[in-house]
């Protein structure tokens, strides 16, 4: 009888074939649609995950500005920047903030679910927020999701 060896394929850096993924956010759940996002980031909907390589895609995110919270997050969730320095502590309001900086919920909120080292750094630049129905990524050919 011949053995068999039967190895396990990791991605690398020349196997992977990356994906452009259009999604629109408009009346989605900023929670939901931040989780989906980050596992894309990571590779985990793909059946060649590897936890110690970047094996994701590149996400677009249309209608930043159009995601919706839960309950009454809209007037009580307060999101926290520290500069480091006494009294450098500022605090501002999901409401005032989707006014101000849409895009940065999502980012906010994505950033927080990927692994804090280079790998969750590397993956956090493959995502693109933008406010409007229009992105300037159409000679990767995004696929919608």
């Amino acid at each position: 009888m011949r053995h068999l060896s039967y190895k396990t394929k990791f991605v690398n850096k020349q196997t992977h074939q990356p994906e452009w993924l259009v999604i629109d956010a408009n009346g989605q759940t900023v929670g939901r649609i931040c989780t989906r996002i980050a596992s894309i980031l990571r590779g985990k909907h793909k059946p060649t995950y590897t936890p110690h390589a970047d094996g994701g895609d590149y996400v677009i995110i249309l209608n930043a500005d159009k995601v919706v919270f839960s309950g009454d997050k809209m007037n009580t969730k307060v999101y926290q920047n520290f500069s480091g320095y006494p009294g450098g502590l500022k605090e501002e309001l999901a409401k005032n903030l989707i006014v101000r900086r849409p895009e940065q919920i999502i980012e906010r909120a994505v950033k927080g679910m990927l692994p804090k080292n280079r790998l969750g750094r590397a993956m956090f630049r493959k995502l693109f927020v933008y406010t409007g129905d229009q992105h300037p990524h159409g000679a990767q050919k995004p696929k919608t999701i």
